[in-house]
């Protein structure tokens, strides 16, 4: 394609006396980079330039004054704010980004003018989801560890993350997770159920059995498949965006959750860069955790943190204190409101802590120390906070704590129990949903499956008698 600001790169195309013309031009100043150039080419070539300016005028529009002042006077490039004739680098922001709080640890609002717009109901909802996630955790965690499941990953520490964020949302609101938001699912109606048949890979799970457990997917509730590469669901969420935005759906989002060792990906900087040009109305949500599986963030980058890299793609951004519900949730909903309203991309960072080791194969003890996280757990635990902003409301009583765990362990237990009583899904599963029309290649290797099966049936006797048949 051939474009005025950039004859170096069609030079072949050019005769050579007029390539000659052109340096002569441009050593005189006789030549501007915004090019004036098309009165000056010769016959020979001017049949190009009409061309591709017929064939691309409707679909891209072409920049011819990139270089170009608006008022046609000296060319200059549309990122230079101001000259200066001192020289000088610059490393970072002039200031920490401030990081937006509404409650402190003791679960006091701290500016008596801030209001929380929400329901007795919808509060206790909002809690007894965290205690539900915190449930779940403590039991599948276990679970994993006597060998009934063959991974897990647990959310301790970022309850709030998940349910201040997801209270925020709307149904219609389409969803990318990474593999800590299960509270978000939970929140949006995910049953206990479904999570345990995921997690044990049976014939119930949506996902067929094919994928590891806690990678949970719900078309009902718009929370796409979770992916176990990381970083893969930013560029995702930032195209299903813009699909969005091209059919025209009214009032609605897509939301994508990652945290900050995903942001160290380069999947990270794609996403925000093609959301932010092509204005799509997407929510970047980071879950800055403090550790990148092992990598603690002063390892992970030197930066102050994730927002400022919002910042430099001239993206709406925001950065609050993950342990606290409502900051999260007011947050949240402001950057709804601009993805929205705006049709353009936001970040929100959530500092917060990952309570517990990054899953079931990592022994955090290895990296950090138990004073650290007992420090975190007893001074600064969203669950304790959201406790007592209830109990001030006069909305929750200390004893319900225990009687609703109580009733949520048995709810759990019982799902755990049903889920391993069904049977694991056919290995025939395996070849569907992939192609329409099998190839013959994958035919045949489902016939080579189903030929070894039925030679070695007493070996594998005892996995085939828990399949479906």
């Amino acid at each position: 394609m051939l474009r005025m600001h950039r004859v170096a790169r069609v030079a072949p195309a050019f005769p050579t006396n007029f390539l000659r013309s052109l340096r002569a031009q441009s050593s005189t100043g006789i030549l501007s980079p915004c090019f004036a150039l098309r009165p000056s080419l010769p016959a020979s070539c001017t049949h190009l330039l009409s061309k591709n300016a017929n064939s691309t005028a409707s679909t891209r529009q072409q920049p011819a004054r990139f270089l170009c002042t608006e008022d046609g006077g000296n060319a200059q490039h549309p990122n230079i704010g101001k000259f200066s004739t001192e020289l000088s680098f610059m490393s970072k922001f002039g200031e920490p980004f401030v990081t937006y709080r509404v409650m402190d640890e003791n679960g006091n609002i701290i500016d008596p003018s801030t209001t929380i717009d929400v329901t007795k109901e919808d509060a206790i909802y909002m809690y007894t989801t965290m205690l539900k996630l915190n449930v779940v955790d403590s039991i599948l965690y276990e679970a994993q560890r006597q060998g009934r499941l063959s991974f897990y990953m647990t959310n301790y520490g970022e309850e709030a993350t998940h349910v201040g964020s997801a209270a925020a949302l709307e149904p219609q609101d389409v969803i990318f997770g990474q593999y800590r938001e299960a509270g978000v699912l939970l929140y949006r109606g995910f049953s206990l159920q479904e999570m345990c048949d995921q997690c044990v890979g049976n014939t119930g799970s949506s996902d067929k059995g094919r994928m590891m457990p806690v990678h949970y997917g719900s078309r009902k509730l718009n929370f796409h498949t979770i992916s176990s590469p990381l970083g893969t669901q930013l560029p995702h969420a930032a195209g299903a965006a813009y699909t969005i935005k091209q059919q025209g759906r009214e009032n609605t989002c897509v939301v994508c959750y990652f945290g900050d060792g995903a942001a160290s990906e380069g999947d990270f900087h794609g996403a925000l860069n093609f959301a932010a040009t092509l204005s799509c109305p997407v929510i970047f949500f980071c879950r800055n955790n403090g550790y990148a599986i092992s990598t603690p963030i002063a390892e992970q980058y030197k930066g102050d943190g994730i927002a400022v890299r919002g910042v430099s793609y001239n993206i709406h951004t925001v950065r609050c204190d993950g342990n606290d519900i409502w900051a999260v949730n007011k947050a949240m909903a402001a950057a709804r409101k601009i993805a929205v309203d705006k049709q353009e991309p936001v970040l929100v960072e959530a500092m917060t802590y990952r309570g517990g080791h990054h899953s079931t194969s990592d022994d955090s003890s290895r990296y950090r120390g138990t004073e650290e996280v007992s420090s975190w757990t007893n001074t600064n635990n969203p669950l304790a906070r959201m406790r007592l902003w209830l109990e001030a409301q006069g909305w929750w009583a200390g004893d319900q704590d225990m009687t609703t765990r109580q009733q949520l362990r048995k709810e759990v237990l019982q799902a755990l129990e049903a889920a391993e009583t069904k049977p694991s899904p056919s290995p025939n599963l395996l070849f569907e949903d992939v192609y329409a029309t099998p190839p013959h290649s994958l035919k045949v290797q489902q016939k080579e499956l189903q030929e070894n099966l039925a030679r070695n049936a007493e070996t594998y006797a005892a996995v085939l008698g828990k399949m479906e048949k």
